[in-house]
């Protein structure tokens, strides 16, 4: 859904503003908090019901990034509201905290102006981020949202503003791919199957310029992608294969990106539990993400070819789904036992990886998935897990996921677990086979997925624990996060 929410730069003071909400940047300094240099004199002074220090007192304010406190000051015979916002010491990180937390503490305002002391491009990029993902909704309600519900319509960034038009129109691409790709995971499963989500990218595909193609289920067939098909023929909404290519002016490079595209999993005949089934409209995440970042960028001025893969596919159960025991060929000829029809994921990420490596002769391969509990067991919420061959490109991709304050932490691909992936009857197994290595979920998947690289230097990213939050809490909504969009633009566009 489009952004409620507009940010733009001006020229001017806070005293020249109309907007009905003004902000001063308040810093953490070392001897207590104090107005940002340059915007301690807005013209508000004599409005001001106290000096700012006693201010500070009053409110017990210390200039913690997201602090906020407001007050009616009056102005040309009428009262508007003056806030004070935290933004710590003005790191990008902490003012992408104090973007997000003026946008929801500003609901229900039609403007805003924030003073701008002319700091770095990458606070004013991450400050719009911040705004802007935390006015981010999702809904299907037949009814407008209650006022104290609905986020400002627009927020001025006010002041020395010269250099930073173009920071915050990066900062608003990032957000609005961002919330591209979380519109995609937060539609219900209803509307969305294979199909629908190939509609989405033919949609963008015109919008943005790309090459597309699409493989139907007879395609897929055709073609040799076993595993697709064998995860989505137990569903009477059949699989899809979506392929998008991003071609700028002489590119620098060539990288695929993979998303795991499953747009119900209910575990199939490996039945979930009720309470596990109910996240499920979001185990198409990676492909949601893969999309948005093709999506974007054009925007963000990325010089690499980019081809995006998205293997969709609804794992339902019926009398013509995948059996425990059955042995699928892959589009390598990789043969692959299901011991859990449930460790699907891996099924339809190994079919693309496998032709990207024989068709698309990339320089490396990243895959996204909302992959494996195992992850989220040994990581939390909060942080994503990174598995690499390569480790330039890991180091890239931390640095990436630490700019766009989505941390990934590299785990390891441990080659003693290497024989807990074979299967006594085929090639592979899905699902670890050795007890003898313990719950190594994570990292037996990985091992699994490395097997279909062809050698080129490749990236996972397990998002099970942050793709997904359970409550609004800073830039996050309730539902799909789209954790690593902005992580992959930032790369992709530095690359």
């Amino acid at each position: 859904m489009p952004f409620a929410t507009e940010i733009h730069p001006l020229t001017g003071t806070l005293a020249e503003s109309t907007a009905d909400l003004l902000v001063l940047p308040v810093l953490a300094g070392e001897e207590g908090p104090e107005v940002v240099e340059g915007v301690a004199d807005s013209g508000l002074a004599a409005a001001l019901p106290a000096a700012l220090t006693d201010l500070f007192a009053h409110y017990a304010l210390t200039g913690t990034a997201g602090e906020f406190s407001q007050f009616p000051v009056t102005r040309d015979g009428g009262l508007v509201r003056l806030a004070l916002l935290g933004v710590g010491s003005g790191t990008p990180a902490e003012l992408r905290k104090a973007g997000a937390a003026l946008a929801r503490a500003a609901r229900g305002r039609e403007r805003v102006a924030l003073a701008w002391s002319g700091g770095e491009a990458e606070a004013a990029t991450a400050l719009a981020e911040g705004a802007l993902l935390a006015s981010y909704t999702f809904t299907l309600k037949s009814s407008e949202p209650t006022e104290d519900r609905r986020p400002p319509a627009r927020i001025d960034v006010v002041g020395d503003t010269d250099g930073i038009a173009d920071a915050l129109a990066l900062g608003s691409h990032l957000a609005a791919a961002t919330a591209l790709a979380r519109d995609l995971i937060n539609t219900p499963s209803l509307v969305k199957d294979p199909e629908w989500m190939a509609t989405r990218a033919r949609e963008t595909s015109d919008d943005r310029g790309l090459a597309l193609r699409v493989w139907d289920e007879t395609d897929l067939r055709d073609e040799g992608f076993g595993a697709i098909l064998a995860v989505g023929q137990g569903s009477s909404r059949p699989p899809r294969l979506v392929q998008l290519t991003y071609t700028p002016e002489d590119p620098t490079g060539h990288v695929v990106l993979v998303g795991k595209g499953i747009t119900f999993d209910t575990g199939g005949l490996s039945l979930k539990p009720n309470d596990n089934m109910s996240l499920m409209k979001t185990d198409m995440s990676g492909s949601a993400i893969v999309l948005a970042v093709l999506s974007a960028l054009a925007s963000v001025g990325a010089r690499m070819k980019v081809t995006g893969l998205l293997p969709l596919a609804e794992n339902a159960f019926s009398g013509d789904a995948t059996r425990i025991g059955d042995v699928l060929t892959t589009y390598s000829g990789t043969t692959v036992e299901v011991l859990n029809s449930d460790a699907e994921g891996r099924l339809v990420l190994a079919d693309a990886m496998g032709y990207a490596v024989s068709e698309l002769e990339p320089d490396l391969i990243v895959d996204v998935a909302t992959l494996t509990g195992a992850a989220k067991v040994a990581l939390g919420t909060g942080m994503g897990a990174l598995y690499s061959t390569d480790d330039a490109v890991a180091a890239e991709l931390i640095d990436a996921g630490e700019a766009s304050g989505e941390p990934l932490w590299r785990m390891p691909l441990t080659e003693e677990y290497v024989p807990t992936t074979r299967s006594r009857v085929a090639d592979l197994a899905n699902i670890g086979t050795r007890k003898e290595f313990g719950p190594a979920g994570a990292t037996d998947a990985a091992l699994f997925l490395r097997e279909f690289t062809g050698g080129l230097p490749w990236a996972h990213l397990d998002i099970a624990g942050p793709g997904r939050s359970m409550k609004e809490s800073g830039l996050l909504s309730k539902g799909g996060t789209a954790f690593a969009t902005r992580t992959l633009l930032r790369w992709l566009a530095h690359r």
